[in-house]
């Protein structure tokens, strides 16, 4: 039997006794359970610390997120990101995020570097059934895809953000779906059945809402309750606030909180709460001037308002409810505080930057040391202790004494400063690329998973063609008018062989019947956008305040131009028109090559 094979009974027999009991040498933990708990992880996207009632924010109501505080433990101070895809790669490896080779949030820069193992490597080498749901953002082809990451299930999307949030077009293991309904009530629905079906043997279930990120679109029955809902607690950069985003911010909390309660409520149906790790937390500060504790900066600071984030667990019977950990704390500890809990070996021989938190939780903490938690952001980077934070321009606060970050104290206790800005230097010089240069390809061509995606984000326009949107994660590219423009990609094909190759289209009736030409290396192929396909732009009739960074959405058609044939290697895919007859060839959304039997 194998051990992704493995119920939940058969690890009470014994059948995997090896990782019961274990020697946690990475961790400075032992630890020994008697039954292995399913693990829930809720990461909410753009959602700060001000975001939540249980931090004492009375704009908005969140009873179902507070309760895991309530039941469970809060930290009061746990730091992520300034950004999204930096965060998911410190959980997913519990290590910072530059050394595994992420440096942005598109284009590719977000891709996690493929020798780094993952959370979901160590649970799934447990035996426990293992899924994400939602906003992947660490890679779109295999095998940086979830799917060759440890997780046997993934349903969402793999970009940095989603430009229409009402049946959309997702994906399910690699092939593209359409949504159903709100995307973060259907991301719950998929994870409430991956429960289900999962609950007689342990599960890792990954739920990653894409949710307050922008675009801001929500139901109308959260929506209505907070449209017209007084703003008492304003950002501490009051005239920078814009109310009627805050408010929709507030309605995309409150539907994320009824998710949660269904989570919650379901874990109680099937009577897995007793035996289910549940942990909430959030990726950055907010995406916009909002009440967030008066803290210095939001989304893209490193300062503490940009990184200081929600976080709570609850582990019933083994966490006391109310459990306050004032310790510092972040993403880099999850997988190996997760991991000591399920008493599982982590996978993987790099060393880790974050350390087990389990014996706070389980309040089993001694003379727990002050430690130093680093935050960077292009180039720039700070420092926190649990007294102290230095800014990236050596600028010291007492957090204690002002935790607003009003007051530099570098002058008064140069020694601190000195200190830290040291430590500073070191981490630099330790975790930071020596060259600024990404040179890696997109990988195509895998048997295991023979359809890869090539979307506009990761393509480079020539000559006339632009995108349709400045932030490229959800674009495609538009203004395609002469013959001279073209459209490439980097790729590195793995496997030779026959390659079906698809184009997704949109063209004007008047625009149609221009030829086109894909070509790698020696190969190409030709087709002819014979058949106009002209939808409209979707999303504006849903966003309730004007978006201001993502690309609208349309239905795009596949243009099916035969099968050519790959040598493996690397080189430029090119996309190029051969005549124009119209005023311009297409609209492309993304290429698809798929590897044939």
């Amino acid at each position: 039997m194998r051990a992704t094979e493995l119920t939940r009974r058969d690890f009470l027999k014994g059948a995997c006794a090896g990782t019961l009991a274990i020697s946690f040498a990475r961790c400075g933990q032992a630890a020994r359970i008697d039954e292995p708990p399913n693990i829930v992880v809720i990461l909410t996207d753009d959602q700060g610390w001000g975001d939540l009632s249980v931090h004492g924010n009375t704009n908005l109501k969140t009873p179902n997120v507070d309760s895991l505080a309530r039941d469970g433990a809060l930290f009061d101070r746990f730091f992520a990101c300034a950004l999204c895809a930096p965060t998911r790669a410190e959980f997913l490896t519990g290590r910072y995020y530059p050394r595994g080779g992420v440096h942005g949030v598109t284009t590719g820069a977000e891709r996690l570097n493929l020798d780094e193992k993952t959370i979901a490597d160590t649970f799934k080498a447990a035996g426990y059934a293992t899924a994400a749901f939602g906003k992947w953002h660490n890679g779109t082809q295999y095998p940086y895809h979830p799917n060759a990451r440890g997780f046997d299930e993934f349903y969402g999307f793999c970009s940095g953000h989603w430009g229409q949030y009402f049946d959309p077009i997702l994906e399910h293991n690699g092939k593209m779906v359409r949504g159903k309904g709100f995307i973060v009530d259907d991301l719950t629905d998929h994870a409430l059945a991956f429960i289900e079906r999962s609950k007689e043997r342990p599960l890792f279930c990954y739920l990653a809402y894409n949710t307050p990120h922008s675009p801001f679109q929500v139901p109308d029955r959260f929506y209505d309750k907070c449209k017209d809902r007084r703003i008492e607690m304003r950002s501490r950069d009051a005239q920078k606030e814009q109310l009627d985003t805050t408010r929709c911010v507030l309605a995309m909390c409150e539907n994320i909180d009824w998710n949660v309660g269904r989570i919650l409520d379901k874990l109680e149906e099937l009577k897995l709460s007793e035996k289910t790790i549940v942990l909430y937390f959030g990726d950055n500060g907010p995406n916009s001037w909002r009440w967030n504790g008066n803290m210095k900066g939001r989304k893209g600071s490193i300062d503490e308002g940009g990184v200081r984030v929600p976080c709570m667990i609850r582990w019933p019977g083994r966490i006391s409810p109310g459990t306050k950990i004032p310790q510092i704390a972040g993403a880099i500890d999850l997988l190996p505080t997760l991991a000591d809990m399920a008493g599982i070996p982590i996978v993987g021989d790099k060393p880790l930057d974050g350390i087990s938190l389990k014996p706070l939780l389980l309040g089993k903490a001694q003379d727990w040391p002050d430690r130093m938690i680093f935050s960077h952001q292009n180039g720039r980077v700070s420092v926190r202790t649990q007294r102290y934070r230095l800014d990236d321009t050596g600028k010291l606060f007492d957090m204690v004494a002002d935790p607003g970050q009003d007051h530099d104290i570098s002058k008064d206790k140069p020694q601190v400063a000195a200190k830290l800005s040291e430590a500073v230097g070191r981490w630099k010089q330790e975790v930071l690329p020596k060259s600024p240069k990404d040179d890696r390809p997109f990988p195509v061509g895998y048997a295991e998973f023979p359809t890869t995606i090539l979307p506009a984000r990761d393509g480079v326009p020539h000559g006339n063609i632009r995108r349709s949107a400045n932030a490229p994660n959800c674009s495609f590219f538009t203004n395609w008018t002469a013959a001279d423009d073209k459209i490439t990609w980097d790729i590195e094909v793995a496997s030779s062989g026959k390659y079906e190759a698809v184009i997704y289209y949109t063209c004007a009736e008047p625009d149609a019947g221009s030829t086109v030409e894909l070509r790698f290396k020696q190969s190409r192929i030709q087709g002819k956008v014979a058949e106009p396909h002209d939808p409209p732009l979707i999303g504006a009739e849903f966003d309730r305040v004007p978006r201001a960074g993502e690309s609208y959405v349309k239905d795009f058609r596949p243009l099916r131009l035969g099968v050519f044939h790959l040598e493996t290697g690397r080189g430029e895919l090119t996309l190029r028109a051969l005549d124009v007859p119209g005023k311009q060839v297409m609209d492309v959304r993304a290429v698809a090559l798929t590897l044939l039997k």
